[in-house]
């Protein structure tokens, strides 16, 4: 496995504030990124610049007003690139995914009868499933359950035509699980969907700091992540097919706009936060040199972050082997590193998932402990009630070194 890196490591680390923070005289190792990256110097410009200048709310005749309608279209257009839409007007902001989806799965739920059927899986983080159980209960619907293979934490795909069938209305699917990293094949999910005349709704908040989107290549009906993964601010961004997006009654107050995407947009924004979305999608786009489209430019660049992420990957698997006790969830051949993000779920006999992370903060190395609302993956693996697991998450920023602190650490304690 390659371990150079494709682009300057120090240059970018440097951009980021926060990878400076020293605690106990440490300085602070951040493999908590599945829960929320840390953000640049131009998204923090971008946020600051806006409050500052002075913005006022949309669609008004005067200068500040108008200053903002240019954010928001920036945005959306930052967001059309991210996720290759085909339209502006095919994206949605929101609070986050968690908000877009109880929106979306209301609405949907409108188009359903007692008797139909919808798909949710094992392997979703909660959002992405309680919605739709929810609205499914509402509306007298079924809800069939994808499972995923335990021993390498992949979707059972074999299993999904025997789920599908003419009463099936919606699928819903992670891309990558924000628990143990598994990437999934959203593409076949959206063909075999499709032939049976049902919705794919995709969440993508894990997939979208780790590889690229192509909603078109995809084919998917929607589709949605929160900024604050990758890079930007809290706030959240969906796309949708316009047809569906405009054919489908949104829960509004009046007056509102007739057409999307405003009129899935309930309330203000946080125009400050979508000024971050485009300095966001802009920052990744450096990554992929300075020729070409934005467009383009993020294609190479999540070539580069693909590359650098799977070294890393690489070496936390080679190092967790060698550690006794240590149990790494999900896909751990090197061979297959292609088919996970670098997210690690694992577990450390003698110790509580707790207490390890306890004792990796004591060094300054942070990571999350627990379920982070996949529930049901750890219901699926009989962990619910024994704490869960240690999710250990790298990102573009983290280095080798740091790899190598956690694996020490690790190995420490084992």
């Amino acid at each position: 496995m390659k371990t150079q890196t494709p682009f300057d490591l120090q240059t970018i680390r440097s951009q980021f504030p926060a990878l400076q923070l020293v605690v106990n005289g440490r300085t602070a190792v951040y493999l908590d990124g599945p829960g929320g990256t840390q953000t640049p110097q131009p998204v923090i410009d971008a946020i600051a610049m806006y409050l500052m200048h002075g913005g006022s709310n949309q669609g008004g005749p005067f200068f500040t007003s108008q200053y903002t309608d240019g954010v928001i279209m920036a945005a959306r257009q930052a967001m059309m690139d991210f996720y290759h839409a085909r339209r502006p007007e095919e994206i949605v902001f929101g609070q986050n995914m968690t908000s877009l989806t109880f929106a979306f799965s209301r609405a949907l739920a409108q188009t359903w009868q007692p008797g139909d059927e919808i798909i949710v899986t094992r392997l979703d983080h909660d959002a992405n499933i309680t919605p739709w159980v929810l609205a499914a209960a509402d509306r007298g619907v079924t809800v069939r359950w994808l499972d995923f293979d335990p021993a390498d934490c992949t979707l059972r795909l074999d299993l999904l035509p025997g789920l599908l069938n003419e009463k099936t209305r919606l699928v819903a699917v992670t891309y990558a699980s924000n628990a143990v990293g598994s990437i999934s094949n959203v593409q076949h999910v959206v063909q075999m969907a499709h032939e049976v005349g049902a919705l794919v709704f995709v969440d993508s908040v894990h997939f979208a700091p780790h590889g690229l989107i192509d909603v078109q290549a995809l084919d998917c009906d929607f589709l949605a992540t929160s900024v604050y993964k990758f890079f930007g601010g809290h706030v959240g961004a969906l796309y949708g097919k316009y047809e569906l997006l405009d054919a489908l009654k949104a829960y509004k107050v009046r007056p509102s706009s007739p057409k999307p995407p405003g009129k899935w947009e309930t309330g203000t924004q946080s125009f400050e936060s979508l000024a971050g979305v485009t300095a966001a999608v802009d920052y990744i786009a450096m990554l992929g040199g300075d020729h070409g489209t934005r467009r383009e430019r993020l294609v190479q660049a999540m070539a580069h972050i693909k590359e650098y992420e799977m070294g890393l990957s690489y070496r936390f698997l080679e190092g967790a082997a060698k550690i006794p006790g240590l149990r790494v969830y999900g896909i751990t051949d090197v061979e297959n590193l292609e088919r996970r993000t670098p997210t690690f779920a694992v577990s450390l006999d003698g110790y509580a998932p707790e207490a390890v992370a306890a004792r990796l903060g004591e060094q300054s190395i942070f990571v999350w402990h627990g379920d982070y609302y996949a529930v049901a993956v750890m219901e699926r693996l009989g962990l619910a009630d024994k704490g869960g697991l240690v999710r250990i998450g790298f990102v573009h920023y983290n280095t080798h070194d740091e790899v190598e602190q956690v694996i020490e650490a690790l190995a420490a304690l084992a």
